[in-house]
């Protein structure tokens, strides 16, 4: 596994580069956002460990920035504070998993590990269920010929649903596989983003593909 750095504390920058080398991994570093930014962008990584308060431009930023560019590589976030709300705002910004400090550096070198895992499953270039298509490569939705434009929170959701066609995916699985929460916010967020993907694939297109499981979830196939 290629993996990028973005911490400004040198000295555990170090640390954690000879650690993770010692388990077999490429490690490049930087310590600021703007650098950070311009290598996880110029560069293909497996994964990318990368700090919250940097200076320059800080990690929320630079994690907005990868996911707006469709740049799909693994994001851990570090961050000296563990605040709820601090970790909410960076999975919502796209990351896929969140350490606080301090940590133990075989706890850091076994997320990264199963970061690179998960992105490296076997995993179908394109999804099709009716006529919608998903290609998870470009990240493009098309109902036949139309092209369908969706943020990135909104592929995530529709890509879980297609993975999972024809079976009923409740609200904590969503949760956990489209926004990394493992617990419930207490908020409409899945409702209001299932709304979202029905104005955009199902509204002006037959057949409906998003259906509601009363009070177990929700579910894409095609009705009979």
């Amino acid at each position: 596994m290629r993996v990028l750095l973005v911490d400004d504390e040198e000295r555990l920058v170090r640390s954690l580069k000879r650690g993770l080398q010692r388990e077999g991994f490429a490690v490049d570093c930087a310590y600021d956002g703007e650098q950070g930014l311009w290598m996880a962008t110029e560069n293909n990584y497996d994964a990318i460990v990368l700090d919250i308060m940097l200076p320059g431009r800080d990690g929320l930023s630079i994690l907005r920035q990868l996911r707006q560019r469709r740049n799909s590589t693994p994001v851990l976030l570090l961050s000296a504070r563990g605040e709820v709300n601090e970790r909410v705002d960076g999975l919502n910004a796209g990351a896929d998993d969140y350490l606080a400090k301090p940590f133990d550096l075989a706890e850091l070198i076994a997320r990264v590990r199963a970061l690179g895992r998960r992105a490296g499953e076997a995993k179908p270039v394109v999804l099709r269920v009716a006529n919608l298509t998903l290609d998870t490569t470009t990240h493009q939705a098309r109902r036949d010929d139309t092209l369908i434009e969706l943020a990135a929170r909104e592929y995530r959701l529709l890509e879980f649903l297609m993975r999972s066609s024809g079976r009923v995916c409740g609200r904590m699985a969503i949760l956990e596989k489209v926004w990394d929460y493992h617990f419930d916010p207490g908020t409409n967020l899945v409702d209001v983003y299932i709304m979202r993907l029905r104005e955009k694939i199902d509204a002006e297109f037959e057949p409906k593909l998003v259906h509601t499981a009363r009070g177990a979830g929700y579910l894409l196939k095609e009705m009979p």
